[in-house]
């Protein structure tokens, strides 16, 4: 098939096998799926047009995503970007026209974030031609992971799964879920979620180590629905690291440090369930080719240990490095 724009040739992912009913959804930018969704639906109710700036703010994979999105309509795209978006990300942008802000220093993610937002709300008000996109707070980002759910009953001939993937902004591992449900697929929705992020509640918890951008945060995001999850598991970077690692050493898949969380719930489930798992793989690893790849793994750090969580049945018991819950329990007491 020829495309018309790359945005389009890269957004679906490579499914892979790698063990008895274990699977992995590999992309190259996952959100490639819900930005193209999103810019195309507001162009069709003129809520945006091409003279218009879409602004928002990104850890990395959303700001790739967006600024495709914008180059393939002719869209001007600004992104007030976190800390973890690194250079060879950032010239990419930037060679797609994409103004890349860095936020104000902060010394946490959770000032990070609260900056980023401040950020774009005093660009709202000095501008009338900025359109905020919204990623953390807009269903509309819901609607593109359509088109991958058919993907998912198309390749896969199973009346229940098992989803594994980050939570993040609640439009990626949820509406997967929602889409599926509504094709008549049974999901057991596994979410991931980085220790001191507030969407379920570990805020009170510190990982040393974090650096697991974009899959938790420090800060209220509107767009995810709880009540979709059937587990959260919160994993440490170390875990998650591990992963990362694991993943490319044992399958030659390059990928992300959500990934490594991804892959360490789901060869997990894999060893204690009989239910056919599919695991989120959302981006590369060329953005923790460093932190993780180099001087993690160059760490005495045992890559063959197995490891497994901690099961919870309240968020005071929660402990790292990996703790899971049957979210349902918990979401039916705060209900």
């Amino acid at each position: 098939m020829i495309y018309s724009h790359i945005s389009d040739a890269i957004k679906t992912p490579h499914l892979v096998k790698l063990d008895n009913h274990f699977y992995v959804a590999r992309f190259e930018s996952m959100k490639i799926y819900s930005t193209l969704a999103a810019v195309k639906l507001l162009l069709e109710q003129g809520k945006i047009k091409t003279s218009d700036t879409l602004l928002d703010s990104s850890s990395g994979i959303y700001a790739y995503a967006l600024a495709l999105a914008c180059q393939k309509y002719g869209l001007k795209c600004h992104i007030i970007a976190s800390k973890t978006v690194d250079e060879t990300l950032k010239t990419q942008l930037e060679m797609m026209g994409a103004i890349i802000e860095p936020a104000a220093s902060a010394p946490n993610l959770k000032l990070d974030q609260e900056n980023r937002v401040k950020r774009i709300h005093e660009l709202l008000n000095e501008r009338d031609d900025i359109h905020w996109m919204q990623q953390y707070h807009d269903d509309i980002h819901y609607e593109g992971y359509r088109e991958f759910a058919e993907l998912i009953i198309q390749h896969f001939d199973y009346p229940e799964i098992s989803i594994v993937g980050g939570v993040g902004s609640g439009c990626s591992t949820g509406a997967i879920a929602t889409y599926l449900r509504d094709m008549g697929m049974k999901v057991n929705l596994h979410g991931i979620q980085p220790f001191g992020s507030v969407t379920f509640q570990s805020d009170h918890l510190e990982d040393p180590g974090i650096i697991i951008a974009g899959i938790g945060s420090a800060i209220h995001f509107n767009n995810v629905r709880h009540h979709l999850y059937n587990y959260i598991h919160w994993i440490s970077f170390d875990y998650s690291a591990i992963g990362a690692i694991n993943l490319l050493k044992q399958h030659g898949i390059f990928a992300g440090l959500s990934s490594g969380s991804g892959y360490t719930v789901g060869k997990w489930l894999n060893q204690n369930s009989n239910t056919p798992c599919l695991f989120i793989a959302a981006d590369t690893g060329h953005r923790y080719t460093k932190p993780v790849f180099q001087d993690f793994a160059n760490e005495q750090v045992d890559l063959n240990e197995p490891l497994a969580p901690t099961l919870i049945h309240s968020i005071k018991q929660l402990k790292l490095p990996w703790s899971y819950m049957p979210w349902q329990e918990q979401f039916h007491k705060i209900a």
